[in-house]
């Protein structure tokens, strides 16, 4: 795995970045963007890992959910969480729980999650998309990402440095907690590292309910194993990623949102990990995980 860390300057470790309009252009997608500067505030750079995300954004390859620079926060959470916690089930959860907070910071600033709301934008629409750039729609997402990004990073060091105080002492002994992304990753032949890195994803994103996190988890694993295969290259509707997403569609007659999927909005990390245990969604996962998707 590509993991380059910088040394430590005062501008490395600045907590509120003032910057997020500039690197949004420089990276061209919301969701590396947002990657890139939480893994410059953690000062371990994943550039390899960060363009691979270029294929979550727009709400999941811009099909409209959940705005793509909070899937590129997840991830770069993720591989934080990793590195502080010594229990991989302990970074799993602690990396849900962080996630959480930066979506709350996000709603609390744009009242959803949402691409399509935040960007009135039907990207699958020529004149839609055309309509964004015209009226100047899309200066919205560079101010978005110049305003949010401090509190972005604040919310995610928060929720990072309070780790498992959030889980009940009675709950501890849960050590067999895998989630629905973590388990995709894993069957796609992810390490620990990247397991963590999408457990954020799962039930939705933070358990919210949205756009499927195992959909999500196995579009960024095969577009990272896009993107080592072609160096430079942004996976944004790289082929593997469109395969994984038509397969999926096909099994679930178009549905994506995890409630609807799962029949429930999960309450806790727990009630989730409950459902994957006893074979929630094993159908989308052997989908998603299949050798071949043709």
């Amino acid at each position: 795995m590509e993991t380059e860390s910088i040394e430590k300057t005062p501008s490395t470790k600045k907590r509120e970045p003032h910057d997020g309009r500039k690197v949004f252009r420089e990276k061209g997608t919301c969701s590396q963007t947002f990657f890139y500067l939480f893994d410059r505030q953690f000062e371990h750079l994943k550039q390899t890992e960060e363009r691979a995300s270029d294929s979550l954004a727009g709400g999941i390859l811009q099909k409209g959910y959940q705005c793509g620079m909070l899937w590129g926060s997840a991830l770069a959470i993720g591989a934080e969480a990793y590195r502080r916690c010594d229990d991989l089930n302990q970074a799993m959860r602690v990396a849900v729980r962080a996630t959480q907070g930066v979506m709350a910071s996000f709603s609390k600033k744009e009242n959803t999650i949402n691409c399509r709301e935040i960007t009135q934008c039907d990207f699958s629409s020529k004149w839609s998309f055309a309509k964004y750039f015209l009226s100047g729609r899309f200066l919205h997402c560079f101010k978005l990402a110049q305003e949010w990004a401090p509190d972005a990073i604040e919310a995610a060091l928060q929720g990072l440095e309070e780790g498992d105080k959030w889980i009940e002492a009675e709950e501890r002994s849960f050590n067999n907690s895998m989630n629905c992304a973590s388990l995709v990753a894993k069957k796609l032949g992810a390490n620990e590292e990247e397991m963590v890195m999408v457990a954020g994803f799962a039930g939705g994103l933070g358990m919210s309910g949205g756009g499927c996190g195992a959909l999500s988890a196995a579009i960024w694993m095969r577009s990272l194993a896009w993107c080592r295969e072609h160096e430079e290259k942004s996976s944004f509707k790289n082929p593997e990623a469109i395969r994984v997403a038509e397969a999926f569609e096909e099994v679930t007659d178009g549905r994506i949102l995890c409630s609807e999927l799962s029949g429930q909005k999960f309450k806790s990390y727990y009630d989730h990990a409950d459902f994957i245990r006893q074979g929630g969604c094993n159908k989308l996962i052997r989908t998603l995980t299949a050798s071949t998707l043709d």
